[in-house]
């Protein structure tokens, strides 16, 4: 059987769900939040649909997770954070959403908005794949029960590798379960090569949430902080 794909809108953003083939809605999944990187932008889902990430996991004999995937129809996800976050908590606390396994995956820009959504709300996701992108690695600790799995090609001369390892670094020195996998005489396109890997799917199912600590931040002293 197909999976199955709808179309939907939330506030200003375009977004398509896809289904995994045994779909069933009495029964909850794991949901990937997939964000996508500049080269899809626009108003037209059809852009989306052609996206590295449909066409490689369409492939999978079984892709047992709900994949919610917004259009970015501004410059940057920046442009449309708010609503970006708040269609992810929608998910979140929809009725078909495993809550212990809530992830996020993007390259590229895709891959900077995933860090930012997580560093945004670190209660909701169990795990991300942040491909090709960076962040604001001084903000890391609030991904300590988070578990990243970051990549990155070691020729990429439009995201320099240096920015996932900060972000990397960042979230394993304050004591957080990060990695990052470095492709060899690899470009920008390091998303082809983690989509292709069964393992990478397999990874973010064998993580589910830890996220019952308080968030804590150390950098709301203005006088120090700015």
């Amino acid at each position: 059987m197909p999976m199955k794909i709808e179309e939907k809108s939330f506030e200003n953003l375009k977004y398509i769900i896809r289904y995994p083939d045994d779909y069933d809605c009495s029964k909850v999944y794991p949901i990937i939040i997939f964000m996508h990187g500049a080269g899809t932008r626009g108003d037209d889902l059809n852009v989306l649909y052609a996206n590295p990430f449909f066409s490689i996991t369409d492939t999978y004999k079984h892709f047992p997770f709900i994949t919610v995937a917004p259009l970015c129809n501004r410059n940057t996800w920046f442009d449309i954070y708010e609503s970006v976050i708040r269609l992810t908590k929608n998910i979140y606390n929809a009725r078909f959403t495993d809550k212990k396994r809530f992830y996020a995956i993007g390259a590229s820009m895709g891959g900077y908005a995933v860090w930012q959504m997580a560093m945004s709300c670190p209660t909701l996701f169990a795990a991300i794949v942040p491909i090709c992108g960076g962040g604001m690695y001084w903000n890391a600790e609030r991904l300590k029960n988070v578990s990243v799995w970051a990549f990155h090609g070691d020729s990429d001369t439009v995201v320099h590798m240096s920015e996932s390892k900060k972000m990397i670094d960042a979230v394993a020195s304050c004591g957080g379960c990060a990695r990052l996998t470095v492709y060899e005489n690899c470009d920008h396109n390091a998303w082809t090569q983690t989509y292709s890997n069964p393992d990478v799917f397999k990874w973010l199912l064998d993580n589910t949430s830890k996220n019952t600590y308080v968030i804590s931040d150390k950098f709301n002293d203005s006088n120090i902080y700015g």
